[in-house]
């Protein structure tokens, strides 16, 4: 199934009716491979499964979920071009008169969508819809079978806090119910919050379970990386290079989008942008890389005025993004690993008559698998057959390569195990002590806090407050983006 890589090696867990069981691994720990097992995606080389007592052989996603199995995956699964409802209902479409019946079907899903509390239409087409409602369309679609077991893959990633709120309280009522879940994900609040059990694997390998009341998180953590970690957010002993503007917006807008933007970073900083889903904080860095393009206002780079066109305009400029969704805007996850690395810059790896040098995008490709510790059997395997974390180095890999001297990462860290995400903070700070200046995009207050030099918050597409991370509180952030139109 994966060539060279052993993904499980003698896993055994349990689950027990209306409890929640956390699943705990670094990427490539075989998480996401167990989970497409029990939902019939993959079917394991040996060992039995289970279902209330009796033995079953998961012969596909059909039978799975005819047994009552449903999983919400990582990255979004949904068709873009159909409805949502058409979504929900996939494969299970009410009929009448031998055709699908679209009124029963959108008046289905808007039943699930009312008791979700959410203000989604379900004739709506799901590419117009924010990642956050695509996330959550994805879970009405995997509540619509009324499972005996969910499995939920990172089901926060793309959330709000409210909407983040919102699933406890669904997770909770299933519970309630009888419904079993199985929760992968790296945000240990999470896990403390809603989950009875965890269970750690590590390499393939099963670790053990505890009770996620008699644990503690340093205990999870040592259980999955098989050392102490001293430190979360590695020390960042410098705030810049150099007291300069290397980047500066001068009221920047682009209606509907972001209005007023006035920021800068220098050589060297960690300028960290916080905002609620929504509130216009991706639109900034999109303006930025001219993928918005602004409406008017003026950019600066080492003072002097530039115009970024498009994304081309701004590789250009030595200006690089990481994307928060690395599925759809980040990766050809039909490509090999070496392929996605040097796509950015292309021009690196061709030889005198342009042809392209197989053996430099390689030698390139196992410098950057060593630097940031990718797991995978080697430089030609394809993207689509990497865990999520493994991923998203790859993705930073790929940006690396233009030696940016502007690095704009939004959502870095998301689905991404701790030992991984310190890695990728070590990473930041060798870069910015070359000189780059970086833009950082977080969901998670205390990484946002940890790990930037200076903090933005974003409310109703505009910048609201200028902090400093090392002197505010999660309150003070929190009190300046729940003010609404001031």
């Amino acid at each position: 199934m994966f060539p060279g890589v052993v993904a499980l090696d003698g896993v055994n867990i349990s689950l027990e009716k209306g409890k929640a069981l956390a699943l705990l691994g670094e990427n490539g720990a075989g998480k996401s491979t167990l989970m497409k097992i029990l939902s019939g995606s993959y079917t394991p080389d040996e060992g039995e499964i289970y279902f209330f007592g009796d033995k079953v052989e998961i012969k596909d996603v059909v039978h799975a979920k005819d047994l009552g199995i449903s999983i919400i995956y990582q990255e979004l699964s949904l068709s873009p071009n159909m409805t949502v409802a058409e979504n929900i209902f996939a494969l299970q479409e009410p009929i009448r008169y031998g055709m699908i019946d679209d009124n029963a079907m959108n008046k289905k899903a808007r039943k699930l969508l009312a008791e979700l509390d959410l203000d989604i239409s379900p004739t709506k087409v799901v590419n117009e819809l924010s990642i956050s409602n695509q996330q959550m369309v994805e879970i009405v679609k995997a509540l619509s079978t009324n499972p005996k077991i969910i499995i939920m893959d990172e089901p926060t990633s793309a959330l709000s806090s409210k909407e983040t709120e919102k699933l406890y309280e669904i997770i909770n009522k299933l519970k309630s119910q009888g419904t079993s879940i199985i929760y992968i994900s790296h945000r240990m609040e999470e896990i403390f919050t809603i989950t009875d059990y965890v269970s750690v694997l590590r390499d393939g390998k099963y670790i053990g379970t505890v009770e996620t009341s008699k644990t503690t998180t340093d205990e999870l953590i040592k259980m999955m990386v098989g050392r102490e970690m001293d430190k979360v957010y590695p020390i960042k002993d410098f705030k810049f290079i150099k007291d300069e503007k290397l980047l500066e917006l001068k009221d920047y807008n682009k209606k509907g989008y972001y209005h007023g933007i006035n920021l800068f970073v220098r050589p060297g900083e960690i300028l960290g942008l916080y905002g609620l889903m929504g509130s216009g904080r991706t639109e900034i860095v999109q303006g930025i890389f001219g993928m918005l393009k602004k409406d008017k206002g003026d950019m600066f780079l080492h003072g002097k005025k530039v115009n970024v066109k498009n994304a081309f305009s701004a590789i250009e400029h030595k200006i690089a993004f990481v994307t928060e969704d690395r599925k759809h805007e980040g990766l050809v996850l039909s490509a090999s690993v070496y392929e996605n690395v040097t796509f950015a810059n292309i021009g690196k790896v061709l030889n005198k008559f342009k042809l392209i040098d197989h053996q430099k995008e390689v030698q390139i490709t196992k410098e950057h698998k060593d630097n940031l510790k990718i797991k995978t059997p080697n430089v030609y395997q394809t993207v689509n057959k990497l865990s999520g974390g493994n991923q998203q180095k790859i993705v930073l890999s790929k940006w690396f390569e233009i030696e940016p001297e502007i690095l704009i990462l939004d959502e870095p860290t998301r689905g991404i195990d701790v030992g991984a995400k310190f890695e990728i903070y070590k990473l930041m700070i060798e870069l910015a002590r070359k000189g780059v200046g970086i833009i950082l995009i977080s969901s998670e207050l205390p990484e946002i806090l940890n790990v930037s030099d200076r903090l933005l918050v974003v409310n109703d597409k505009k910048i609201v407050s200028e902090l400093d991370p090392k002197n505010t509180t999660q309150e003070e952030i929190m009190s300046y983006i729940t003010k609404r139109g001031e």
